[in-house]
């Protein structure tokens, strides 16, 4: 089928490429947009070139499937034209995930819940689906009343100016550099940012309350409670998270361990004794969650201690868009 990349030159839309080669999606032609002072590069795929478009030439080839990476503003403005082209949008920024109407979707979580109907999915945010793939599980088995998540986010989520502006400083360090972009008011390397998008009226950033509402909309359950803060840290290979989860239910370690281990999606790395554990360097590149740091929090009762990482370019943005891509083509949706 057609498939549609739009920013297929940022960071998530060359991922997004990658993923679709990888994963052996069935792409009869590649049409990478971007925007207009991007159109006319030549993009590689599958050992064929492909020339990058602008928007309305990617609606007039009527692909099957889009797959957006180009900023709120832009899908505000676009999705609904391609949506109404009868053109598949799967959406990787936050514009519509908190819309009532539009699914917001992880394949191993909800996926049941698309309809041929539904032309704007959205791809949740990346901190989010990682999180909820380990959690979901548990859920269903124990119930969980309270989730209290700190995460530790690599630079690759803020985007190539980032990676440029941490790159730079390590550079400037060895005196290879005295200049470089700046994407974070503070340096980054040898530091750490406690601040993810911007600061709202209740004093959670934007960053945190994606994760405290779209939790609750992917695992279809609003009593679950979520507090959350979201920091920068100066790594490359993928987000981590500290979690810390109550249950309704009591559990026991061992059953919480198998749960994992057969769990979909989910890679349980959990040997202290080994010192063995996931880290953003051995997510890197890979579409699994990993979780690990299993133990019981000694202060309340019913609750748990675990640490989880995974690569925010692919299971937290372009792997986690093209699942559901392969969802819909498997149910025939599209």
């Amino acid at each position: 089928m057609k498939v549609a990349v739009v920013g297929a030159t940022g960071l998530v839309g060359t991922k997004m490429i990658q993923v679709l080669q990888e994963r052996n999606f069935p792409v009869t032609e590649l049409i990478p947009v971007a925007s207009e002072k991007s159109v006319g590069k030549e993009i590689t795929y599958a050992g064929k070139i492909y020339k990058v478009v602008g928007m309305q030439t990617a609606i007039d080839n009527k692909p099957a499937v889009a797959l957006f990476s180009a900023g709120g503003a832009t899908s505000l403005e676009w999705a609904p034209r391609f949506a109404a082209a009868g053109i598949t949008v799967i959406d990787n920024s936050s514009a519509w995930r908190m819309d009532p109407d539009k699914p917001l979707v992880v394949p191993e979580i909800n996926a049941s819940v698309l309809t041929a109907a539904d032309k704007i999915i959205a791809n949740p945010n990346c901190s989010t689906i990682q999180m909820v793939v380990v959690l979901n599980p548990l859920h269903k088995r124990y119930k969980i009343t309270r989730v209290v998540v700190s995460t530790y986010q690599s630079v690759t989520g803020t985007g190539v100016k980032a990676v440029n502006q941490l790159l730079g400083e390590r550079r400037k360090a060895f005196g290879e550099l005295t200049d470089y972009p700046m994407a974070y008011k503070y340096p980054i390397d040898l530091n750490v940012i406690p601040q993810i998008d911007v600061f709202l009226d209740n004093g959670y950033t934007k960053e945190e309350m994606k994760m405290i509402k779209e939790t609750c909309k992917i695992m279809q359950d609003d009593s679950i409670r979520v507090t959350a803060t979201t920091v920068r840290i100066p790594v490359m290979g993928g987000h981590s998270e500290s979690v810390n989860v109550e249950f309704e239910k009591e559990f026991e370690l061992v059953d919480i361990k198998q749960i994992l281990q057969a769990a979909p999606g989910v890679v349980l790395v959990d040997e202290p004794a080994q010192q063995a554990y996931p880290m953003p360097m051995d997510a890197h590149e890979r579409d699994e969650v990993f979780v690990g740091r299993l133990r019981r929090d000694e202060s309340q009762p019913r609750t748990l201690n675990a640490w989880i990482v995974s690569d925010n370019l692919r299971k937290g943005a372009a792997t986690n868009a093209i699942q559901i891509a392969e969802y819909l083509a498997a149910q025939k949706l599209i």
